[in-house]
């Protein structure tokens, strides 16, 4: 069997060494004595009709970063294993890819996770699948729906359904000129659905980051609780990440949503909880594995590669 295994991200040299997950991956993939290559979306084609990647063998993640290296192009299916760790939004490329890579995986490539489950599972919608956990929550692209939503509340978080890290977020408690065109602009003046959800004073405690792997809630979360006055607990958005141990609470949600995750082969999800409310479930390229392993010395992704 091949011991190849590819990972698909942004550009390579923009990942940060530092605090990146999919980093963290390919270190442990090194470790394993694994052949690393590395693409991005736009690096996939279709041949006749097997899909190749134009990627470049990572040999030493410093290396890789400051040097150019060769590449080649690579049949998925001669992959062990195939990571799809690109970042949102998953946008028109992003969906593009995904087809191509569900082609590579009819065609018997093993990939994590499955292109399919990216195409059917928008993050900020997945977890209304689990209505008993969230928080009242609105998606619709109607100012007139978004502000009854917002007189039910006087408190509410607005985002769009693609984004990450903690852009385009906003906390709307007065429905000023101001606020209303943010709502107008986020909606693309009623042409693009957002969601909203009633303000979770709990933020303030931690927006906990809980990884189910292979189906397992991790036994760490990180509390990314937000800092100077913010109501983001985003690291990319200056929260602050203290590692913890999981709660009875976020045990019992994580719990609940792992068997759906197996079932579409999800094997690697971060799922967000604040307070008792979950609000998102994150399955494009989840993070916060690499802060949970500097504070606990335990790694998050040792287990996973061990569970594949």
């Amino acid at each position: 069997m091949s011991n190849k295994v590819l990972f698909i991200t942004d550009k390579y040299e923009k990942l940060n060494l530092k605090k990146d997950t999919s980093i963290l991956m390919i270190e442990e993939a090194i470790k394993k004595k694994l052949s690393v290559f590395q693409c991005e979306i736009n690096d996939l084609s279709i041949k006749s009709d097997d899909i190749y990647a134009s990627c470049r063998n990572i040999v030493s993640i410093e290396a890789n970063h400051t040097n150019e290296i060769y590449e080649e192009d690579l049949n998925l299916v001669d992959f062990k294993y195939c990571f799809m760790r690109k970042d949102p939004p998953v946008d028109e490329n992003y969906i593009n890819a995904l087809h191509l890579l569900g082609l590579a995986e009819n065609k018997g490539a093993v990939i994590h996770n499955r292109p399919g489950a990216i195409k059917e599972f928008n993050e900020k919608i997945f977890a209304v699948h689990f209505p008993e956990f969230i928080p009242d929550t609105l998606v619709s692209s109607k100012i007139s729906e978004i502000k009854k939503f917002y007189s039910s509340h006087k408190e509410i978080i607005i985002k769009p359904l693609d984004g990450m890290g903690g852009t385009s977020i906003f906390k709307i408690n007065d429905l000023n000129t101001e606020s209303l065109n943010i709502i107008k602009d986020l909606t693309n003046s009623e042409e693009t659905q957002i969601i909203c959800q009633e303000f979770i004073e709990d933020i303030y405690e931690g927006d906990f980051r809980i990884l189910i792997i292979n189906g397992k809630p991790f036994q760490k979360t990180l509390a990314r609780v937000p800092q100077s006055g913010s109501f983001k607990g985003n690291l990319a958005a200056g929260g602050k990440g203290i590692a913890k141990d999981i709660t009875s609470v976020q045990q019992k949600i994580a719990e609940k949503i792992a068997p759906v995750l197996v079932k579409n082969g999800i094997s690697l999800a971060g799922i967000d909880v604040i307070g008792k409310y979950l609000t998102e479930i994150n399955i494009t390229s989840p993070t916060c594995a690499r802060e949970i392993f500097e504070q606990t010395k335990i790694n998050p992704i040792s287990e996973y590669f061990e569970g594949l």
